[in-house]
Formats: C-alpha cells, sequence, structure tokens
C-alpha cells in the first residue's frame, strides 16, 4: 500500500488518469496490487471510478487527492472506518428508497436526459444533522451523476423538522399524501417551469420571447 501511494503521487499525479493495467505493469508479481490501492481511500486518499465519475471508462481511476502519508512511520495503522455495505444491505437501502435516486428520481436503466447514458444506483453515505445537534452517517440511494456533486452534502434534518411544523395544517395533509406516494405530481407548468430552469441563458431567453416576455 505505501507503494502504490507513492507510486500515485509520484508516477500518475494528482488528478490524472490510471488503469489497473498500468498499476500491475508498475508493481509485476505483487498479489492484490487493486486490494492495496483500495485500502488507501481508508486513510482519506480520494481514488475515482467510474462509479463517482462517468466520464471514466470501466477501466480507468483518477487520483483526485493524497491522503495521510501512509509511508511515514506509524501513519500506516488502519483508522477506524466504516463498516463494507453487504450485498443484502445494499439492497435493502434501494429497496427501502423505492428503487430510485433519491437526488434525481431517476431509476436503474433510464436515460439520462438527452444522452443514451443509463443510470446506474449505487449507495452513499451521508450525514445527517440531528435535532439537539447531534450527527449520524446513513444510508441513501443515489445514481452516479448525484453521488459526484453530494460528496460533501449534509442533510439537515432539524431544520427540515422545523419548516414541516411550521407548515398549515392544509400544507401538512397535501405534504402527508406526498409522502404516502413517494412522489409529488407536477402540473404541466411546473413541469416547464423546471425545464426553463435547467435550460442556457440563450434558450431561456427564446422561450420569454416565444411567450411575449421578452
Amino acid at each position: 500500500m505505501k507503494r502504490v501511494a507513492l507510486w500515485l503521487i509520484s508516477e500518475v499525479g494528482e488528478g490524472n488518469e490510471f488503469t489497473k493495467e498500468q498499476m500491475r505493469a508498475a508493481f509485476p508479481g505483487v498479489s492484490q496490487i487493486d486490494r492495496r490501492m483500495r485500502d488507501l481511500r481508508s486513510f482519506g486518499w480520494r481514488i475515482d471510478t467510474n462509479r463517482e465519475d462517468p466520464r471514466l471508462t470501466s477501466a480507468q481511476q483518477r487520483f483526485v487527492t493524497r491522503g495521510q502519508p501512509v509511508w511515514e512511520k506509524g501513519m500506516a495503522s488502519r483508522p477506524a472506518s466504516a463498516p463494507a455495505i453487504g450485498a443484502v444491505r445494499r439492497r435493502e437501502v434501494i429497496s427501502g428508497d423505492s428503487n430510485m435516486c433519491r437526488s434525481c428520481g431517476i431509476t436503474p436503466g433510464q436515460l439520462y436526459a438527452g444522452t443514451f447514458e443509463g443510470a446506474q444506483l449505487d449507495i452513499a453515505r451521508r450525514e445527517v444533522r440531528l435535532p439537539g445537534g447531534a450527527s449520524d452517517v446513513q444510508l441513501i440511494t443515489e445514481c452516479n451523476r448525484c453521488r459526484v456533486g453530494a460528496k460533501d452534502l449534509t442533510a439537515d434534518l432539524s431544520a427540515v423538522i422545523d419548516r414541516a411544523g411550521a407548515l398549515s395544517s392544509d400544507d401538512r395533509e397535501l405534504l402527508a399524501g406526498w409522502m404516502d406516494a413517494d412522489e409529488r405530481p407536477f402540473s404541466p407548468v411546473e413541469r416547464v417551469w423546471a425545464e426553463y430552469r435547467a435550460l442556457p441563458a440563450d434558450a431561456r431567453a427564446a422561450l420569454r420571447e416565444f411567450l411575449g416576455l421578452a
């Protein structure tokens, strides 16, 4: 693991891509070199695959940032880390999240808008700020794209509870219906509004001109 860390720094460089074949060629005869590289993540090293960065192919990985200097004396002791998520637990989480990305709502294999890329779901760990100030790390289902943008996101449950408590009785009833269905139906005008917000500036101006608002 120490040798892999030094190889990443000296030969690959932060921000650059490499392949498993290049790494194996650099360490001929070393068994489980892939696992040694993955162990670095427990020491704060960020090494992305196409699960974290859809721009990478299945054969590519990217050395994003270095973590602890594991080659220094006393630095390679394994820190306390979250246990691996087993296959059974993974299925439970995805099923409990209605088999969809909780950030964008996409389902497995569904194509991202305007592309031929199908979504893949995975499990992310999300820090949740609880009432009273404590924090908890909980599991959530996200697609590859949303995981990239939400790595450092913290969910503030306390703030959400406060806002829910401030709703009127009618709004609470409406919210309860959405929660029971795990879906919010959007009206045609709301869908157009969401699509308008996602358009580039020139396209937004064209829509405003079409509606006589320019």
